[in-house]
């Protein structure tokens, strides 16, 4: 398939959308043409696999959603970075409810960090993974339900607790916290089943969503 054909692809499902699915919500889409009032800040990686609004089962203007390698929330003292630019968007301005960190199996950032090859001509990302070193310390259990990638399943799922420990370092989730007005939540999904782990703070462990 050649380039030109792989456009062709996204401009026919456009004009399947224009045809039969916008059609259908119009009035919808007219509701959310001038303002937006999402409840929920999504933050997951950027691969492909992960959809939020399909496994979550919600629609336009429901989701506000932050994407980088990793799900990674950078902390740093005087960086701008569009992952937290997105956060303090979302909690001062928006006024989500709740902000997910959401990792997922077979994450290719978490096996970069993991095996530490395959970033020899990576080096902005390599500089990125510097944010996920502290899930080493939040490995969890090794699951065998997840079979032969036991090791990296408990790293991704370390790094959720570790981002959500960079998520609530940011000041504007600091204080929506402490005012009540703000609930994190930590994320693993799992492509192979579909199924998603909540983490839980008080038992310290992953347990199933459903």
């Amino acid at each position: 398939m050649g380039r030109k054909d792989e456009m062709e692809r996204l401009i026919e499902g456009h004009k399947r959308f224009l045809a039969e699915v916008f059609p259908a919500r119009k009035n919808q889409f007219k509701l959310l043409a001038d303002s937006q009032a999402p409840e929920y800040l999504f933050i997951t990686c950027s691969d492909s696999r992960v959809v939020p609004d399909l496994i979550c089962g919600t629609g336009p203007g429901e989701l506000f959603i932050a994407r980088s390698i990793g799900n990674v929330v950078p902390v740093t003292a005087h960086d701008v970075d569009g992952c937290t630019a997105t956060i303090e968007c979302a909690v001062e301005v928006l006024k989500v409810k709740h902000v997910i960190n959401c990792g997922h199996s077979d994450c290719g950032a978490m096996k970069a960090a993991l095996h530490k090859k395959g970033l020899e001509n990576l080096p902005k990302a390599k500089r990125w993974l510097d944010h996920v070193e502290a899930a080493f310390s939040y490995r969890q259990p090794l699951n065998p339900l997840d079979g032969t990638h036991v090791e990296l399943a408990s790293l991704i799922r370390g790094n959720v607790v570790a981002q959500l420990n960079n998520l609530r370092a940011q000041p504007c989730v600091q204080r929506a916290e402490a005012e009540g007005r703000l609930a994190v939540h930590g994320w693993y999904y799992d492509i192979m089943s579909g199924r998603i782990e909540e983490y839980n703070e008080k038992q310290k462990r992953f347990v199933p969503l459903v």
